[in-house]
């Protein structure tokens, strides 16, 4: 998870350095792999707008551009960009400048003509990787305002590894509730007002797959704008979290997704057909998707279709048959929420990996639908302009995941902590992590958790979580969170503690570890082999003994559990004597497995095998444990 540090900023603002986030953040979980900035060092470059063009008198792909800077008087700049325009507004770097990699911006001759500045491209001030003319800014860019102060560039991009379960942290909201929790701060954040509804287009919407998505809600936006751009702000918040511009009404869905964590996606309402249906695949279906690869559907993959054919592999990506493009005018936005279990596995299946499937297939908060698409169809209005229809909401209840309380034992967590933590702290930091607290009796014999059921003593707490949590299912959840939040190194440091007995040895018994080290030291090796052997072996060393043949062996000879170590041994001695180790001595214990009716004697045996030069013969001693 990537994300710029500006943004988490506006949503909770520790008084602590970037270092020192960084290390509360690690030391709860959540490390911190790397922390760059969000774009290259530069100075004295300021937001310009360009007046008038000129062709350069000697230079056809050149021009003389008139450039306000916020000056009494108009800069000349020599360009070459292809995309310069009148009353564009752009980055200009003046005289004195320095961009990233060094260069530094001094007046110049291009061809005989003076150039006072330098007009930038993305690129050239490190904001982007590649550029295809100017950066064009938006028109309301203060002339004459410090780009790095315009843009806030003092910002650094900080990027997360999560471990799997903590899939709430996917995004800012969920990363800014983890730091107020460790930082006993509050969350500031105003999202905003919900979408006016003026329109009464809805699209109707069939779950027939309720156990895989039981929650699914659209809504239409009529008459956007398809020329409007992304504002440039939430460009910046998208390059600054690793992704880049498409268009505003993908832009607006992926900016969603990394602000509150839900994926989303936008189909051109002209090409869905009749209603939206969730279902599973059918035998010969197939799908291009919006990367163009076309794919063969498996029977029972989720998907997202209309009454024609499938339009999205659910929960991954969506089809390039109903992708929204640069003509688009209406659009049908989809928010809706898929069982993990549904979606975990199938992108790989396909040979995809999206931010949506990383997300679902982890866990998604299934009461966060709603408040997606609001955010997304108010952000939409504000941006691309249209109509509004009512949302649609299908909802199956019972398939809808549920949070079961958890007993959680005062005497239990001093147990796997080491130490106590009051119980004001223990109810402080569970609240703060959005769950339902409640002190229970002293002492109680109740079922609170669908996995427990216990009498304790002591301080007791009945605890839910809440339902972006869904790796929070049994009390040992709920003590790493304490554990988390109170802090690892407020934790004592203790050595393991037993109360051991030494158990008496009789005389008439001999330690195994004795027998070994006697026969090491008259010059045996101790062998290890497989309790797997061949058939053919078996019947030969012990004929009088049937072996127990396994039902799944792993080759035809290694079939039979043995009932000595001979047949082992001596393979491992001729095994020796093939490769001209003449001197061989071997000693092995184990368990051998003699079958009685429908049970299975295993019995301790220590077995020696010794084959010495100018000797043809092999001797072979075996004894029971009832020696050793």
């Amino acid at each position: 998870m990537k994300f710029s540090e500006h943004w988490l900023r506006e949503w909770v603002d520790p008084k602590m350095s970037t270092e020192e986030l960084s290390v509360v953040m690690t030391m709860a979980g959540l490390e911190v792999e790397g922390i760059e900035p969000v774009a290259g060092e530069f100075n004295n470059t300021v937001v310009g707008q360009v007046k008038s063009i000129a062709p350069h008198p000697d230079a056809n792909k050149l021009q003389v551009c008139q450039v306000d800077v916020g000056e009494s008087e108009y800069r000349q700049i020599v360009c070459g960009a292809p995309n310069v325009a009148v009353d564009m507004r752009v980055p200009v770097a003046n005289v004195g400048a320095t961009l990233p990699g060094g260069m530094k911006i001094k007046k110049a001759k291009l061809r005989g003509v003076e150039s006072f500045g330098m007009l930038c491209s993305s690129k050239e001030l490190g904001m982007g990787e590649g550029a295809e003319g100017l950066m064009v800014l938006p028109v309301d860019a203060p002339i004459g305002k410090d780009i790095r102060k315009y843009f806030w560039l003092e910002d650094n991009a900080i990027e997360l590894s999560l471990t799997p379960n903590r899939s709430d942290c996917l995004s800012i909201a969920g990363i800014a509730r983890e730091v107020a929790t460790l930082c006993k701060t509050t969350v500031m954040v105003d999202e905003g007002a919900e979408a006016k509804i003026t329109s009464d287009k809805q699209f109707p919407v069939t779950i027939t797959a309720p156990e895989d998505c039981p929650r699914y809600l659209c809504q239409v936006i009529e008459g956007i704008n398809p020329d409007a751009t992304t504002p440039m702000w939430i460009q910046e918040a998208l390059r600054r979290s690793g992704l880049r511009s498409l268009g505003p009404v993908v832009d607006i869905t992926n900016f969603v997704l990394l602000e509150l964590g839900q994926p989303m996606h936008a189909f051109d309402l002209t090409k869905i057909q009749g209603g939206i249906q969730v279902r599973h695949a059918r035998q010969g279906e197939s799908i291009t998707l919006l990367d163009g690869q076309k794919i063969d559907l498996v029977p029972g993959t989720l998907l997202i279709a209309d009454e024609t054919a499938p339009r999205a592999l659910a929960g991954i990506m969506g089809g390039a048959d109903s992708a929204v493009g640069d003509t688009t005018t209406s659009i049908v936005l989809e928010s809706a929420f898929f069982n993990p279990l549904s979606i975990a596995g199938k992108a790989r299946s396909y040979s995809l990996h999206t931010d949506s499937s990383h997300r679902f297939e982890r866990g998604v908060d299934p009461e966060l639908q709603q408040r997606a698409l609001a955010r997304a169809a108010a952000l939409l209005l504000k941006t691309v302009g249209g109509a509004a229809g009512p949302v649609v909401e299908v909802i199956h209840d019972t398939h809808m995941p549920t949070r079961n309380p958890i007993l959680l034992r005062a005497g239990r967590i001093a147990r796997v902590l080491g130490q106590a933590i009051s119980a004001d702290d223990v109810t402080d930091i569970l609240t703060r992590l959005g769950m339902s607290v409640t002190r229970v009796n002293a002492t109680m014999s109740t079922t609170v958790s669908t996995t427990m059921s216990a009498t304790t003593e002591g301080e007791s707490w009945q605890v839910t979580a809440p339902s972006f949590r869904f790796d929070i299912t049994i009390e040992e959840d709920l003590i790493e969170e304490l554990a988390r939040v109170y802090g690892y190194g407020n934790l004592p440091t203790t050595l393991p503690q037993s109360a051991a007995h030494i158990q008496p040895i009789p005389e008439s018994r001999v330690p195994l570890s004795r027998l070994q080290n006697i026969l090491v030291s008259r010059g045996y090796q101790e062998a290890i082999t497989y309790s797997f052997i061949d058939p053919e072996l078996q019947q030969l060393f012990d004929p009088g003994q049937a072996g127990i043949t396994l039902t799944n062996p792993i080759s035809a000879d290694m079939s039979v559990m043995r009932t000595c170590h001979w047949p082992a041994l001596v393979q491992a001695v001729l095994h020796n004597l093939n490769r001209q180790q003449s001197d061989v001595k071997f000693f092995e214990s184990g368990l051998i497995f003699i079958p009685q009716g429908i049970e299975i004697k295993q019995e301790n045996y220590l077995s020696g095998v010794v084959r010495e030069s100018g000797s043809r013969a092999m001797g072979a001693k075996t004894t029971s444990d009832r020696f050793l």
